[in-house]
């Protein structure tokens, strides 16, 4: 959108209060297929059914573990393989490859062929065959599924064929996905299970592991970029490289079939991370989905712009308010900006900010979404399942730190506004808030949800009862859920979950890599060393980790990996479990707008026509406070509630000033006045002063900030302003 697509609502919309719509409204990827017909209605069932499977298994009929996580895995597979080409779509769709359906349609053979080899198979076995050969299950079932998994993966790169129609490479990797879950549901039994890891596992484990986690990645590639893929491979390689490389690199190693036959076990792909998006991430996707489907999204930012609007540099603080809210039914920082960045940004760049500021603003709010109680992106999930900490107890120590940096984003873009002068919108360019006051019932589903789980009743069905609510809530508002509308929620939701899905189990490879080779505990020795030279050496090391680790994925998948190996290794330390892992969490967040890969970052360039570099190092500017708060938690616990009552309130005060200190010297401007580089310094001395949370500290930095405010009255007068 430029500024030219903008035109100011009519005034009727705003004495509706309806401002903005849209922002609900479903993305489409560039290579995201577009049915028609029957295949249309097809796809949208089998989407409405793998939804409906997942509420109806985790509220009525529980499936044995294992076996509900391998067709959770499946289920997404098949359908991002509908959906999902592996090539975008060009304008002109009519072009077509033959050759690649021709040759689709001949590796076909060997896809059906090992598919039909793994009922055979599961036959025997349960006509009472201990095992089956070793020479049967490679030659029949093996390698022909090897052939053609890898084949269709390749085939379906060179692709190209109508947005409307399925390719037949996709169709073959489809056969194939099902080919590999088919061996794991009907084979992996519990003695077999048993055997994974010793030389007695049977040859199929290992075959149908192969083709799981390579139609995983290709998948993954397709929905969320090459970088977690590239990342995967390279632990991949390390698990065969590894006995070759010096110092704590090095391991014994592991041989193809004692690796491949556990890493699609509760050790790998359908360890912590699987079991997460299993259950309390697609859960919430349906809570997303259902509000989507409300068009809730659509009150939020029209209450955003109701609240903040006429504050000078209003559409930036809109963008902090509405980014604030959306995070908490959004999982990824990119997606934030896109569902809010699109209205946001025009606004901001009609008022007067600079095309790299505005999508700076959005993309550094965005990703302060993903750290927003109570759902803050999933990873309060994974962390519970990681940590066994109560989710509770982990979105309520959540809260200050949400709140600084919510604070800090708010107090960059208000001094960044009075410095350039900015104007606010006019009345007859926001909705009006008593017209939105009468529809604040539509929280109503969020703070169903908050209740619920204070009440103690569990997430699973905590969530339920706010999926059930967003729907109820509906029938008293102007979008009305009928049955279609919940069919097109159920689907709309399990259109969402692919990419999560996806991300998810191309992590929990990493993740079994670190846990079987044992490459994490030798980090954690790593870090042990430098914290004996330096405990905050160590953790900046660990922080430059977690950021690179993160780059360029999804906040979930970000925190997984970096979770497995950095969070260990501060424990080792000392740290307190819950502070350790928030560590993590919060540089895997925000290495979506760390440069030089910024996902989230590189959206809002996007929107905004900036350059995507010169936006993202505005965005790391504007979201500076982030990277500072988590060395906050390690220095004063009182700011993850871990404290009395009176250190947690001083913690508060004192933590928000700093920040507020902080963001004038960066900024260069405080008490009305332009400031010069040795103001800015006192500035940020005394922020860091107040934010390390000591009494000592605290009077020092104050002094130093009554010191500034001197300084500044001395000077007098309004300095020009500052390009």
């Amino acid at each position: 959108m430029t500024d030219k697509d903008y035109q100011a609502p009519a005034t009727e919309a705003v004495e509706d209060g309806l401002v903005i719509e849209g922002v609900d409204d479903e993305t489409i990827e560039s290579n995201r297929r577009l049915f028609e017909g029957w295949v249309f209605w097809g796809v949208m069932a089998l989407a409405v059914i793998f939804s409906g499977f997942h509420l109806y298994t985790l509220n009525i009929a529980p499936l044995e573990t294992w076996t509900f996580r391998i067709i959770h895995i499946a289920g997404a597979l098949i359908l991002g393989f509908l959906l999902f080409s592996g090539t975008r779509f060009s304008a002109d769709d009519e072009t077509q490859k033959r050759w690649t359906s021709i040759a689709a349609g001949v590796l076909m053979l060997p896809a059906l062929f090992a598919l039909y080899q793994t009922g055979a198979m599961a036959q025997m076995m349960a006509n009472g065959a201990m095992r089956i050969a070793p020479a049967v299950e490679a030659n029949l079932y093996g390698w022909p599924l090897m052939v053609a998994t890898f084949g269709g993966i390749v085939l379906s790169w060179f692709h190209r064929g109508r947005r409307s129609a399925f390719s037949w490479p996709d169709l073959q990797l489809v056969i194939c996905t099902i080919a590999a879950a088919s061996y794991f549901l009907l084979m992996y039994n519990t003695p077999l299970r048993m055997s994974t890891g010793t030389s007695f596992a049977p040859i199929g484990i290992s075959f149908a592991a192969v083709a799981g986690i390579a139609v995983i990645m290709e998948l993954t590639r397709r929905v969320a970029g090459l970088a977690l893929v590239v990342i995967a491979c390279i632990f991949l390689v390390y698990v065969f490289a590894g006995p070759y490389l010096p110092g704590f690199l090095g391991y014994p190693g592991l041989s193809v079939q004692r690796f491949f036959s556990q890493v699609y076990t509760d050790a790998g792909v359908l360890g912590p991370t699987t079991a997460v998006s299993s259950t309390y991430i697609i859960l919430f996707i349906i809570f997303a989905a259902f509000l989507q489907a409300s068009k809730v999204g659509d009150y939020f930012v029209n209450f955003a712009f109701a609240v903040a609007g006429r504050a000078r540099g209003g559409p930036a603080k809109v963008a902090i308010f509405a980014s604030g809210l959306m995070g908490m039914i959004n999982g990824t920082s990119a997606g934030n900006v896109v569902s809010t960045g699109s209205l946001t940004i025009p606004l901001m760049k009609k008022v007067g900010y600079s095309k790299k500021s505005s999508g700076a603003v959005e993309a550094a709010a965005s990703t302060g979404g993903q750290i927003m109680p109570p759902i803050m992106g999933a990873g309060a999930f994974i962390m519970a399942e990681i940590t066994g900490i109560p989710y509770t107890e982990i979105a309520i120590a959540a809260l200050i730190p949400a709140i600084l940096y919510f604070a800090s984003v708010y107090f960059m873009v208000d001094f960044e506004a009075a410095k350039l002068g900015m104007r606010g919108m006019k009345e007859d360019e926001i909705p009006r808030f008593r017209k939105l006051v009468k529809q604040v019932y539509l929280f109503a589903p969020i703070i169903i949800l908050i209740v619920a789980l204070f009440m103690g009743y569990s997430v699973i069905r905590a969530g339920t009862l706010a999926t059930v609510s967003a729907a109820v809530v509906s029938w008293i508002s102007p979008h009305k859920m009928g049955i279609r509308s919940i069919l097109k929620a159920l689907e709309l939701a399990g259109i969402m979950s692919i990419q999560i899905i996806a991300v998810c189990a191309c992590a929990g490879v990493i993740v079994g890599v670190i846990s079987l080779t044992g490459v994490g505990a030798r980090f954690s020795s790593l870090l042990l060393g430098l914290a004996e030279t330096s405990q905050l050496l160590a953790l900046i090391f660990a922080m430059l980790i977690s950021i690179l680790l993160g780059m360029g994925m999804p906040t979930t998948a970000a925190y997984a990996v970096a979770a497995s190996v950095v969070a260990p290794g501060l424990i080792s330390l000392g740290i307190d479990p819950l502070t350790a892992h928030f560590f993590v969490f919060y540089f895997a967040v925000v290495s979506a707008i760390t440069p030089p890969v910024a996902l989230a970052s590189y959206a809002a360039a996007g929107i905004s026509g900036a350059n995507a570099m010169e936006t993202s190092t505005a965005s790391f500017k504007i979201g500076l406070a982030a990277f500072i708060v988590p060395f906050m938690f390690f220095y004063n616990g009182a700011l993850l509630m871990n404290a009395d009552w009176f250190a947690i309130g001083r913690a508060l005060v004192t933590a928000t000033f700093g920040v507020y200190l902080l963001s004038g010297g960066v900024m260069g401007w405080f008490m009305r006045l332009a400031a010069n580089w040795p103001v800015r310094l006192m500035l940020i001395l005394a922020a860091f002063l107040m934010i390390e949370g000591g009494i000592i500290t605290d009077l020092g930095g104050l002094a130093i900030a009554v010191a500034v405010i001197f300084i500044q009255k001395a000077r007098g007068g309004r300095l020009a302003p500052q390009a």
